[in-house]
């Protein structure tokens, strides 16, 4: 496929020498190097203009009125952007919002251009949404088992943050998910196979290395065995040295062989790397030890964002951005209170337990990624390049074809699917309705009934949610039973005895009595087909994103034909050693237009 405007390969260093880079180091002072190690959030969709309540926040975290007050009082090596941040409304009020903090930078003592950054792993996990192209995540891209799907959707969605200003994307997660309990990674991760796993990281790098982005390969040294959150607690992962060679190593073997920029470290206490029960992050064995010297990653290391309990659970905000520093990271990503890193880092130096020397090495790597981005070039877009690129009809139909290889059919019984409208006219879609991760995209039971609806069904839609009240239930029921000739239902996360298993029980029931066949797509991990024994078919779609539902109606009615096969063992819930649907299961039908 022709690469679009905006792509650009950042194989080959341009811009200023390495003597330039020396020669602007020793220029900086300290306070301006130990900047460079930050990526701040900052609050608000204006660089000088957000909203009152922005203001407020930006006060009284970061000690400034703006975003553009805080590029000029910490001079910050970036900016992480966020959806709750207010900083991603649409895709021209962020190019807007990129190019003038960039301003802010290049007016600056040095002109130093900031590396703007931000979570797009897409899936579940997506800070700005339509009308950018919306992509399948992780797991999906894993089911559908395509490496040149993962290296196009790679391509698309770092063209398009390019075009809004944004050049690092904290993306791929390299983790290998062998727990079906892990509360923070999940669909996340390619799968449950090292192999596939690498793979497919190895070409998420290269598509958007093409595009000219820097990935970040994540979460160094592997967090896919866990059933603590990282986000609020603290994660131990107890596999041995050779269990992590074996299992997690791998993709960020594969990771560093094709190139990545940039790897995040992860907030776990891994043992068997560093006995003194550190987080990863502020392990100097694990940081420098295993990452630095015996894989040898020569690019930058960031922390995965300090704001995170699992890191601040042993020491202060203070004292994390130093340990951070020692144990060999460059990059401090989002720490909590701005002011209190950078001073506490500052202070280190002066009583000698950094290095000014120390700190000189990471602000280079920064510098040299940089230069490689072109942004010593280029660090601004135009509306332009925005219209030209962002949720172009080119992407938009590649993201529907690649989805579309991403839908899984776990059952089929009697085979029930497809539905056709002529033998199944009328449909309930209910359930579960996440919020989207971008917060632009519709309820996916309202996305999936209009999918339907446009594919000749009548469908009607009734958010039930993840703990629908009895009343809900009733109504259900009444719906299902008033002629309907399917019903189908979203189910996020079921587990046995909670409120969606009793909503889908007693549909099934009602199928029992002569109603309806029940329909379920699993709209996050592909776990729900083994609680929900009664139903007549199970689709997992793996997020809830229009692009996703949309291929899933495409499925269920017989447009296209499943292909996806899944890329984790789903066990029984009683016996997890019972496998139930291995790696690569998968049953398919052909589609109506191939059958005719």
């Amino acid at each position: 496929m022709p690469h679009d405007s905006q792509s650009t390969t950042h194989s080959t260093p341009s811009g200023p020498t390495d003597a330039d880079l020396d020669a602007l180091l020793s220029r900086m002072t300290l306070e301006e190097k130990v900047g460079q190690l930050l990526v701040l959030h900052v609050y608000g969709h204006h660089a000088t203009a957000p909203d009152p309540a922005d203001v407020e926040l930006n006060e009284r975290e970061l000690g400034v009125r703006t975003a553009a007050d805080a590029v000029a009082k910490y001079r910050p090596g970036g900016l992480i952007y966020f959806g709750w941040a207010h900083n991603t409304r649409d895709p021209h009020q962020l190019a807007t919002l990129s190019d003038d903090v960039q301003r802010v930078a290049h007016d600056g003592p040095h002109g130093i251009p900031l590396l703007l950054t931000i979570d797009q792993e897409h899936g579940i996990v997506a800070r700005v949404g339509a009308p950018a192209t919306l992509l399948p995540g992780a797991m999906a891209l894993g089911a559908g088992g395509s490496a040149d799907d993962v290296r196009e959707a790679a391509r698309i969605a770092g063209v398009e943050l390019r075009a809004m200003g944004v050049f690092q994307n904290y993306a791929p997660s390299a983790d290998v998910n062998v727990n079906p309990a892990n509360p923070v990674i999940g669909v996340r991760s390619f799968g449950a196979a090292p192999d596939a796993v690498s793979a497919f990281v190895t070409a998420q790098i290269e598509g958007f290395r093409d595009a000219g982005i820097a990935p970040a390969a994540k979460h160094f040294p592997g967090h896919g065995d866990t059933e603590t959150d990282s986000h609020s607690a603290l994660p131990h992962i107890h596999h041995t040295r050779e269990q992590w060679e074996e299992l997690d190593a791998p993709p960020f073997r594969a990771a560093l062989a094709a190139g990545v920029d940039v790897v995040m470290t992860a907030h776990i206490v891994v043992p068997a790397l560093d006995p003194a029960l550190d987080p990863a992050t502020l392990s100097y064995p694990i940081v420098t030890g295993i990452l630095r010297e015996q894989l040898g990653h020569q690019g930058v290391i960031v922390t995965d964002s300090l704001s995170m309990q699992g890191v601040r659970t042993k020491y202060g905000d203070d004292r994390v951005a130093v340990l951070a520093i020692k144990a060999g990271v460059d990059q401090l990503l989002h720490p909590p209170q701005p002011e209190l890193a950078w001073n506490a880092v500052l202070q280190a130096v002066r009583e000698g337990e950094l290095t000014e020397a120390r700190i000189d090495e990471s602000v280079l790597r920064i510098l040299r990624l940089k230069r490689e981005l072109g942004l010593f070039e280029r660090a601004f877009t135009t509306p332009d390049d925005v219209d030209a690129t962002v949720g172009s009809a080119a992407h938009l139909a590649a993201a529907d074809r690649i989805a579309e290889r991403t839908t899984t059919l776990l059952r089929n019984d009697g085979g029930l699917l497809p539905l056709s409208p002529a033998a199944h006219g009328r449909v309930l879609v209910l359930g579960a309705d996440p919020v989207s991760p971008s917060g632009t995209t519709g309820p996916p039971t309202t996305v999936l009934a209009a999918a339907l609806t446009e594919l000749g069904f009548t469908a009607t839609a009734l958010s039930t949610g993840t703990e629908p009240s009895p009343e809900t239930v009733e109504k259900a029921l009444a719906e299902a039973a008033s002629g309907i000739d399917a019903v189908i239902v979203t189910t996020y996360d079921v587990t046995d005895g909670d409120r969606q298993h009793a909503l889908v029980t007693a549909l099934t029931a009602l199928t029992a009595s002569d109603g309806p066949p029940v329909i379920t797509v699993s709209v996050r991990t592909p776990h729900d087909v083994t609680r929900l024994p009664g139903v007549s078919a199970a689709l997992a779609a793996y997020s809830w994103t229009d692009v996703e539902l949309r291929a899933a109606a495409r499925v269920l009615a017989g447009r296209a034909r499943p292909a996806g096969r899944l890329p984790v063992p789903v066990p029984s819930p009683d016996d997890p050693g019972q496998v139930l649907y291995p790696i690569g299961y998968g049953l398919s039908y052909e589609p109506y237009a191939a059958a005719d």
